[in-house]
């Protein structure tokens, strides 16, 4: 095997288990890629070259004594919310940053797996924005058209994987931070039920709707890294029951009930989606029925979801804050948002926390009559970099509410749902639709993802930016 970006995650270990190539071959061709990049993506926020190539040669000892893992030697990416041994944890805060003594659980684990962990990726401050830029790190950008964001908060992987400078990485998602970046690049984006990829050392991050998951080019791939990285820290007080994701790639998902939901969930603000996206997941919405799935709009009765949502993601803040060891260096609408989660904290936290069980069972109802929700990812293409990036906090609040009114509820509900790229807007710019299910409903959303991708092939289609020309190009 020749190194190469269009090498995905399960192709890659299935190579370094053959022997067909080394993981010291592939960790330095990937260095190579993400140094060539760096200077127009700058997905990147530490790359760990001399630690990776010394990981990758101790694969390659296990290799040769005939050691199998899931993942053995295989380069992959984190955002910069994850703690890295050794490694600081900015979380795309300005400073320098204390490091830290231990993995995290989700790192762990894909430490268990054999994996190398080249770096960590950039996000935004404390994870709160559709867009990847700050002081801390400059701006990332889009493969797909450098003028544009990946989104966010997860951009810097999203950006590392639709690049090919890595085969899949893992993010976070706390209103949409896996799925949205995921949509904008062009990825599969497996946003798992709560609990199923760990959070550690945070038992809850931004009080349970923060839950991390996985970037991959491929459903296949995306799969891979979920089931590498699944699995429960023993203090974690979410425990789903385990599931096999990689099992259901290749598994018919059946004829399904799929509900195409196009009405955005209550917002405070006006949301509207665009033609140009609508347009494409129609599309898909047509695809799914000539493959035999019965399709019929109908939305989920959301109601007002979204009082549950803020008391827990502005209160989560305000404690991320608080621990802040720079914390006159955050953006003026971070210092906002914590003043709120300060007086949400109370009271309205402990009802947001209380309505989750009705929310369950009301929206739970909707899937008596409905296997599968289809819904727009975002509301709008990729924003132009800096467009959101010097916005008060309410019209950061109005702008991200316009573009992206769809992902959060499910945040809130703490349950499964799965990017998968819808095609692209006017100007080349990519677009995607949510595939969203109940709780641990993952299988069948990854099953009807791999059934999807079957037909449309989006993993075929690479971006401009991507370094064709490095070494492993």
């Amino acid at each position: 095997m020749t190194p190469d970006r269009a090498a995905g995650l399960t192709a890659t270990a299935r190579a370094l288990a053959g022997g067909e190539v080394s993981s010291r071959t592939l960790v330095e061709h990937t260095l190579a890629r993400i140094e060539a990049s760096q200077g127009t993506l700058n997905a990147f926020r530490i790359v760990r070259a001399e630690a990776a190539l010394a990981e990758a040669d101790a694969a390659d000892r296990e290799l040769a004594a005939g050691g199998r893992r899931p993942l053995l030697g295989v380069p992959v990416a984190v955002k910069d919310d994850m703690d890295v041994a050794g490694e600081p944890t900015a979380f795309g805060c300005q400073g320098v940053h204390p490091t830290v003594a231990e993995d995290g659980e989700a790192v762990r684990r894909l430490r268990a797996a054999g994996a190398v962990i080249v770096g960590k990726t950039n996000t935004c401050e404390l994870g709160q924005w559709p867009f990847t830029e700050g002081p801390a790190f400059g701006a990332t950008r889009n493969p797909w058209s450098i003028e544009h964001t990946p989104g966010g908060s997860s951009g810097g992987s999203a950006a590392a994987v639709a690049a090919g400078l890595v085969p899949a990485a893992l993010g976070s998602d706390g209103a949409g931070s896996v799925r949205i970046p995921a949509s904008w690049t062009h990825l599969v984006g497996i946003k798992p039920q709560r609990g199923r990829v760990s959070t550690w050392p945070r038992g809850e991050s931004f009080h349970g709707i923060t839950v991390n998951g996985t970037l991959a080019r491929t459903v296949a791939d995306a799969a891979l890294l979920l089931d590498a990285a699944s699995g429960n820290h023993a203090h974690d007080p979410h425990r789903p029951p385990a599931v096999d994701a990689s099992a259901a790639v290749g598994r018919d998902p059946g004829r399904l009930r799929i509900a195409l939901s196009l009405k955005p969930p209550f917002t405070a603000v006006p949301a509207r989606l665009r033609p140009e996206v609508r347009a494409r997941v129609l599309e898909l919405a047509e695809r799914l029925a000539g493959l035999g799935h019965t399709v019929e709009e109908a939305d989920p009765p959301y109601g007002q979801i979204g009082l549950a949502f803020v008391p827990r993601a502005t209160a989560g803040i305000a404690e991320r804050v608080a621990e802040a060891p720079f914390p006159a260096l955050l953006d003026r609408r971070t210092r906002g948002a914590a003043r709120l989660g300060r007086l949400l904290g109370g009271v309205p936290l402990r009802a947001a926390r209380r309505a989750e069980a009705l929310l369950h069972r009301r929206i739970g109802g909707f899937f008596e009559n409905y296997d599968v929700i289809l819904a727009p990812t975002t509301a709008a293409p990729p924003p132009r970099i800096g467009a959101m990036l010097h916005l008060s906090g309410f019209a950061t609040d109005r702008a991200m509410i316009a573009a992206c009114p769809y992902a959060w509820p499910w945040n809130v509900l703490g349950w499964p749902g799965v990017n998968v790229p819808a095609g692209f807007a006017p100007g080349g710019l990519p677009v995607g639709a949510q595939l969203l299910g109940p709780a641990n409903s993952e299988p069948l959303l990854i099953s009807l993802a791999a059934q999807l991708e079957a037909e449309l092939r989006w993993h075929e289609h690479w971006p401009r930016e991507a370094v064709a020309d490095s070494p492993a190009g």
